[in-house]
Protein backbone atom coordinates (compact mmCIF):
# COMPACT_ATOMS: atom_id res chain seq x y z
CA UNK A 1 0.00 0.00 0.00
CA UNK A 2 1.84 3.65 -1.34
CA UNK A 3 1.99 5.03 1.83
CA UNK A 4 -0.23 8.73 2.17
CA UNK A 5 1.71 12.05 1.10
CA UNK A 6 1.27 14.23 3.96
CA UNK A 7 0.00 18.26 3.83
CA UNK A 8 0.09 21.19 6.25
CA UNK A 9 -2.57 23.62 5.55
CA UNK A 10 -2.71 26.08 7.90
CA UNK A 11 -5.54 29.10 8.34
CA UNK A 12 -7.51 25.93 9.12
CA UNK A 13 -10.06 26.88 10.78
CA UNK A 14 -11.20 29.73 8.61
CA UNK A 15 -13.06 29.23 5.67
CA UNK A 16 -11.32 29.03 2.74
CA UNK A 17 -8.88 26.44 5.36
CA UNK A 18 -12.21 24.38 5.79
CA UNK A 19 -12.59 24.08 2.13
CA UNK A 20 -9.17 23.08 1.56
CA UNK A 21 -9.26 20.40 4.16
CA UNK A 22 -12.26 18.71 2.90
CA UNK A 23 -10.59 18.89 -0.40
CA UNK A 24 -7.19 17.60 0.60
CA UNK A 25 -9.03 14.35 2.50
CA UNK A 26 -10.89 13.50 -0.67
CA UNK A 27 -8.02 13.55 -2.50
CA UNK A 28 -6.39 10.88 -0.15
CA UNK A 29 -3.97 13.09 1.07
CA UNK A 30 -2.90 12.60 5.39
CA UNK A 31 -3.52 15.96 6.65
CA UNK A 32 -2.18 18.32 9.47
CA UNK A 33 -4.28 21.28 10.10
CA UNK A 34 -3.31 24.22 11.92
CA UNK A 35 -4.92 25.80 14.10
CA UNK A 36 -4.83 28.03 17.01
CA UNK A 37 -5.58 26.89 19.96
CA UNK A 38 -8.54 29.33 20.51
CA UNK A 39 -9.96 28.22 17.31
CA UNK A 40 -13.44 27.19 16.80
CA UNK A 41 -12.75 23.59 15.65
CA UNK A 42 -16.49 22.35 15.97
CA UNK A 43 -16.50 22.67 12.05
CA UNK A 44 -13.86 20.50 11.39
CA UNK A 45 -15.20 17.61 13.59
CA UNK A 46 -15.91 13.99 11.33
CA UNK A 47 -13.19 14.93 9.08
CA UNK A 48 -10.25 12.49 8.90
CA UNK A 49 -7.44 15.05 10.12
CA UNK A 50 -4.57 15.63 12.55
CA UNK A 51 -4.38 19.02 14.34
CA UNK A 52 -1.66 21.15 14.99
CA UNK A 53 0.20 24.48 16.26
CA UNK A 54 2.68 26.54 15.12
CA UNK A 55 4.76 29.41 16.51
CA UNK A 56 4.91 31.79 13.75
CA UNK A 57 7.07 33.87 15.65
CA UNK A 58 10.05 31.38 16.13
CA UNK A 59 11.56 30.12 13.11
CA UNK A 60 13.42 27.04 15.06
CA UNK A 61 10.17 26.07 16.19
CA UNK A 62 8.57 25.97 12.82
CA UNK A 63 11.83 24.47 11.51
CA UNK A 64 11.01 21.54 14.05
CA UNK A 65 7.78 20.98 13.87
CA UNK A 66 8.08 20.59 9.70
CA UNK A 67 11.20 17.81 10.53
CA UNK A 68 9.00 16.53 13.10
CA UNK A 69 6.23 15.66 10.73
CA UNK A 70 8.17 15.06 7.78
CA UNK A 71 5.54 16.97 5.50
CA UNK A 72 5.34 16.83 1.68
CA UNK A 73 3.75 19.89 1.07
CA UNK A 74 2.86 22.65 2.90
CA UNK A 75 -0.65 25.05 1.63
CA UNK A 76 -0.03 28.80 3.46
CA UNK A 77 -3.71 29.55 3.47
CA UNK A 78 -3.57 31.67 7.09
CA UNK A 79 -3.82 35.34 7.66
CA UNK A 80 -5.94 38.10 8.12
CA UNK A 81 -8.39 40.30 5.93
CA UNK A 82 -9.03 42.92 8.90
CA UNK A 83 -6.91 44.70 10.82
CA UNK A 84 -6.49 47.68 12.78
CA UNK A 85 -2.91 49.13 11.57
CA UNK A 86 -0.53 48.42 8.57
CA UNK A 87 1.66 47.33 11.01
CA UNK A 88 -0.59 44.38 12.35
CA UNK A 89 -1.38 43.34 8.61
CA UNK A 90 2.56 43.29 7.59
CA UNK A 91 2.84 41.25 10.34
CA UNK A 92 0.72 38.31 10.33
CA UNK A 93 0.57 38.22 6.58
CA UNK A 94 4.56 38.98 5.59
CA UNK A 95 6.45 38.68 8.43
CA UNK A 96 4.66 34.98 9.42
CA UNK A 97 5.33 33.48 6.11
CA UNK A 98 8.65 34.77 5.99
CA UNK A 99 9.77 33.19 8.78
CA UNK A 100 7.26 29.76 7.73
CA UNK A 101 9.38 29.95 4.33
CA UNK A 102 12.96 30.51 6.07
CA UNK A 103 12.40 27.44 8.52
CA UNK A 104 11.00 25.19 5.04
CA UNK A 105 14.33 26.10 3.36
CA UNK A 106 16.34 25.54 6.05
CA UNK A 107 15.00 22.50 7.47
CA UNK A 108 15.42 18.55 6.65
CA UNK A 109 12.33 16.51 5.65
CA UNK A 110 10.92 15.74 1.94
CA UNK A 111 8.64 18.93 0.37
CA UNK A 112 7.18 19.24 -3.11
CA UNK A 113 5.64 22.06 -3.24
CA UNK A 114 4.53 25.21 -0.96
CA UNK A 115 1.72 26.80 -1.87
CA UNK A 116 1.27 30.53 -0.82
CA UNK A 117 -2.74 31.46 -0.79
CA UNK A 118 -1.93 35.17 -1.79
CA UNK A 119 -4.88 37.60 -3.26
CA UNK A 120 -5.32 39.05 -6.19
CA UNK A 121 -5.35 42.55 -4.06
CA UNK A 122 -1.76 42.30 -3.83
CA UNK A 123 -1.58 43.19 -7.19
CA UNK A 124 -4.38 45.75 -7.36
CA UNK A 125 -7.28 46.93 -9.57
CA UNK A 126 -6.90 48.13 -13.18
CA UNK A 127 -8.58 51.55 -13.87
CA UNK A 128 -9.07 50.95 -17.43
CA UNK A 129 -11.96 48.50 -18.03
CA UNK A 130 -10.78 46.91 -21.45
CA UNK A 131 -7.82 45.67 -19.41
CA UNK A 132 -7.52 42.54 -18.05
CA UNK A 133 -5.13 41.99 -14.74
CA UNK A 134 -2.32 39.55 -15.95
CA UNK A 135 -0.35 37.00 -13.98
CA UNK A 136 2.78 39.53 -14.43
CA UNK A 137 0.46 42.89 -14.36
CA UNK A 138 2.55 45.53 -12.10
CA UNK A 139 1.22 45.45 -8.59
CA UNK A 140 -0.73 48.28 -7.31
CA UNK A 141 -2.55 47.49 -4.15
CA UNK A 142 -5.13 49.82 -2.87
CA UNK A 143 -5.68 48.66 0.62
CA UNK A 144 -3.03 47.85 3.60
CA UNK A 145 -3.88 44.14 2.91
CA UNK A 146 -3.24 44.08 -0.40
CA UNK A 147 0.26 45.79 0.55
CA UNK A 148 0.85 43.06 3.16
CA UNK A 149 -0.03 40.15 0.87
CA UNK A 150 2.02 41.96 -1.67
CA UNK A 151 4.90 42.48 0.56
CA UNK A 152 4.45 38.77 1.57
CA UNK A 153 5.18 37.64 -2.10
CA UNK A 154 8.25 39.71 -1.91
CA UNK A 155 9.94 38.21 0.64
CA UNK A 156 8.78 34.89 -0.42
CA UNK A 157 10.69 35.94 -3.91
CA UNK A 158 14.17 35.51 -1.97
CA UNK A 159 14.09 32.20 -1.39
CA UNK A 160 14.56 30.64 -4.38
CA UNK A 161 15.21 26.75 -3.74
CA UNK A 162 11.59 26.67 -2.34
CA UNK A 163 9.49 24.86 -4.57
CA UNK A 164 7.01 27.23 -4.79
CA UNK A 165 3.81 28.28 -5.97
CA UNK A 166 1.57 31.54 -5.40
CA UNK A 167 -2.20 31.28 -6.20
CA UNK A 168 -4.22 34.72 -5.95
CA UNK A 169 -7.37 34.70 -5.53
CA UNK A 170 -10.05 37.21 -6.27
CA UNK A 171 -13.23 37.31 -4.30
CA UNK A 172 -14.02 34.05 -2.73
CA UNK A 173 -17.31 32.90 -1.97
CA UNK A 174 -19.12 29.99 -1.07
CA UNK A 175 -20.71 27.55 1.95
CA UNK A 176 -19.64 29.00 5.44
CA UNK A 177 -18.14 32.57 4.12
CA UNK A 178 -19.00 35.52 6.04
CA UNK A 179 -18.35 39.02 4.21
CA UNK A 180 -20.48 38.59 1.09
CA UNK A 181 -23.06 37.02 2.84
CA UNK A 182 -24.18 40.01 4.84
CA UNK A 183 -25.31 41.39 1.32
CA UNK A 184 -27.01 38.39 0.77
CA UNK A 185 -28.88 38.50 4.16
CA UNK A 186 -29.62 42.05 2.81
CA UNK A 187 -31.13 40.70 0.08
CA UNK A 188 -33.32 38.26 1.64
CA UNK A 189 -34.74 40.93 3.71
CA UNK A 190 -35.53 42.74 0.34
CA UNK A 191 -32.85 45.44 0.41
CA UNK A 192 -30.38 45.83 -2.38
CA UNK A 193 -27.55 48.86 -1.78
CA UNK A 194 -25.61 49.56 -4.39
CA UNK A 195 -22.29 52.31 -3.50
CA UNK A 196 -22.64 55.15 -6.56
CA UNK A 197 -23.02 54.35 -10.02
CA UNK A 198 -20.28 54.11 -11.85
CA UNK A 199 -19.63 51.38 -14.45
CA UNK A 200 -17.55 48.25 -12.56
CA UNK A 201 -16.31 45.25 -13.75
CA UNK A 202 -15.63 42.76 -11.08
CA UNK A 203 -14.65 38.53 -10.87
CA UNK A 204 -15.65 36.05 -8.47
CA UNK A 205 -14.28 32.49 -7.89
CA UNK A 206 -16.65 29.92 -5.79
CA UNK A 207 -14.02 28.15 -3.06
CA UNK A 208 -14.72 24.65 -4.85
CA UNK A 209 -13.05 25.58 -7.37
CA UNK A 210 -10.44 27.24 -5.90
CA UNK A 211 -9.71 24.48 -3.69
CA UNK A 212 -9.37 22.06 -6.66
CA UNK A 213 -6.89 24.51 -8.50
CA UNK A 214 -4.52 24.42 -4.80
CA UNK A 215 -4.37 20.87 -4.57
CA UNK A 216 -3.81 20.36 -8.49
CA UNK A 217 -0.62 22.63 -8.10
CA UNK A 218 0.50 20.31 -5.05
CA UNK A 219 1.48 17.84 -7.85
CA UNK A 220 2.47 20.11 -10.63
CA UNK A 221 6.14 20.66 -12.35
CA UNK A 222 5.62 23.93 -11.89
CA UNK A 223 7.79 26.51 -9.24
CA UNK A 224 8.05 29.66 -8.53
CA UNK A 225 5.61 31.12 -10.46
CA UNK A 226 2.26 33.21 -9.61
CA UNK A 227 -1.28 32.72 -10.74
CA UNK A 228 -4.21 34.93 -10.80
CA UNK A 229 -7.59 32.99 -9.94
CA UNK A 230 -11.35 33.47 -10.64
CA UNK A 231 -14.09 31.79 -13.12
CA UNK A 232 -12.28 33.14 -16.02
CA UNK A 233 -15.56 35.88 -16.19
CA UNK A 234 -15.94 39.37 -15.92
CA UNK A 235 -19.34 40.86 -14.46
CA UNK A 236 -20.91 44.13 -13.96
CA UNK A 237 -21.59 45.44 -10.52
CA UNK A 238 -25.51 44.39 -10.31
CA UNK A 239 -24.42 40.96 -11.31
CA UNK A 240 -23.81 39.30 -7.65
CA UNK A 241 -27.19 40.82 -6.39
CA UNK A 242 -29.07 39.51 -9.49
CA UNK A 243 -28.37 36.17 -8.93
CA UNK A 244 -28.82 35.98 -5.10
CA UNK A 245 -32.19 37.56 -5.66
CA UNK A 246 -32.75 34.77 -8.11
CA UNK A 247 -31.66 32.09 -6.03
CA UNK A 248 -33.59 33.45 -3.30
CA UNK A 249 -36.31 34.10 -5.55
CA UNK A 250 -37.12 37.59 -3.63
CA UNK A 251 -38.05 40.92 -4.79
CA UNK A 252 -36.27 43.71 -3.52
CA UNK A 253 -35.96 47.67 -3.13
CA UNK A 254 -32.86 48.64 -4.98
CA UNK A 255 -31.30 52.04 -3.92
CA UNK A 256 -28.39 53.49 -4.93
CA UNK A 257 -25.91 55.66 -1.63
CA UNK A 258 -23.29 58.03 -3.17
CA UNK A 259 -20.14 56.98 -2.54
CA UNK A 260 -19.44 60.26 -0.21
CA UNK A 261 -21.64 58.99 1.89
CA UNK A 262 -21.03 55.53 2.11
CA UNK A 263 -17.26 56.71 2.64
CA UNK A 264 -18.51 59.12 5.55
CA UNK A 265 -20.36 55.97 6.86
CA UNK A 266 -17.04 53.83 7.13
CA UNK A 267 -15.14 56.73 8.37
CA UNK A 268 -17.75 56.77 11.52
CA UNK A 269 -17.45 52.66 11.62
CA UNK A 270 -13.63 53.13 12.05
CA UNK A 271 -14.08 55.82 14.99
CA UNK A 272 -16.76 53.44 16.47
CA UNK A 273 -14.66 50.89 16.40
CA UNK A 274 -11.16 52.45 17.51
CA UNK A 275 -10.94 50.61 20.77
CA UNK A 276 -12.43 47.04 20.02
CA UNK A 277 -10.63 44.10 19.02
CA UNK A 278 -12.75 43.42 15.76
CA UNK A 279 -12.83 45.36 12.71
CA UNK A 280 -16.13 46.55 11.35
CA UNK A 281 -17.28 44.82 7.94
CA UNK A 282 -17.50 48.65 6.40
CA UNK A 283 -14.44 50.11 6.60
CA UNK A 284 -11.88 52.90 4.81
CA UNK A 285 -9.69 50.27 3.70
CA UNK A 286 -13.15 48.04 2.16
CA UNK A 287 -13.82 50.90 0.45
CA UNK A 288 -10.58 51.54 -1.69
CA UNK A 289 -11.63 47.88 -3.29
CA UNK A 290 -15.04 48.35 -3.35
CA UNK A 291 -15.05 51.44 -5.50
CA UNK A 292 -12.15 50.18 -7.80
CA UNK A 293 -13.61 50.14 -10.76
CA UNK A 294 -12.04 46.95 -12.57
CA UNK A 295 -10.93 43.13 -10.81
CA UNK A 296 -11.54 41.49 -14.14
CA UNK A 297 -8.55 38.77 -14.18
CA UNK A 298 -7.25 36.77 -16.83
CA UNK A 299 -6.58 32.78 -15.94
CA UNK A 300 -5.13 31.43 -19.29
CA UNK A 301 -1.52 30.33 -17.56
CA UNK A 302 -3.18 28.73 -14.80
CA UNK A 303 -5.20 26.96 -17.17
CA UNK A 304 -2.27 26.01 -19.28
CA UNK A 305 0.39 25.25 -16.28
CA UNK A 306 -2.17 23.94 -13.37
CA UNK A 307 -5.22 22.48 -15.94
CA UNK A 308 -7.60 24.74 -14.25
CA UNK A 309 -11.04 24.04 -15.47
CA UNK A 310 -13.97 26.45 -13.05
CA UNK A 311 -17.13 24.47 -12.59
CA UNK A 312 -19.05 27.12 -11.39
CA UNK A 313 -19.75 30.80 -13.02
CA UNK A 314 -21.34 32.81 -10.71
CA UNK A 315 -24.65 31.97 -11.21
CA UNK A 316 -24.58 28.30 -10.53
CA UNK A 317 -22.02 28.94 -7.47
CA UNK A 318 -24.87 31.53 -5.82
CA UNK A 319 -27.23 29.07 -6.51
CA UNK A 320 -25.17 26.43 -4.55
CA UNK A 321 -23.72 28.90 -1.86
CA UNK A 322 -27.72 29.95 -1.16
CA UNK A 323 -28.79 26.37 -0.90
CA UNK A 324 -25.92 25.86 2.05
CA UNK A 325 -27.20 28.99 3.27
CA UNK A 326 -30.62 27.82 4.15
CA UNK A 327 -29.99 24.13 4.87
CA UNK A 328 -27.68 25.43 7.99
CA UNK A 329 -30.35 28.13 8.70
CA UNK A 330 -27.82 31.17 7.71
CA UNK A 331 -30.77 32.58 5.92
Amino acid sequence: MTEKKRVLITGASGFVGYHLIEAAVIAGLEVFAAVRPSSDKTHLKGLNIQYTHLDYTSVPALKQELEEKQYHYIIHAAGITKAKTKAEYDLVNAGYTQNLALAASTAHFPLEKFIFLSSLAAVGPLDDLSQEIKDNTAPRPVTNYGASKLLAEQYLAEFKQLPLITIRPTAVYGPREKDLFILFKSINGGLEPHIGRFKQQLSFVYVKDLVDVVIAALSSKTVQKKYNISDGHAYDRYALADFTRKALHKRTIKFHLPVSVVSLMATVMDFLYKNRKDTPALNKEKMSELTAINWACNIDAAKTDLQYDPQFNLEKGITQTVKWYKLNNWL
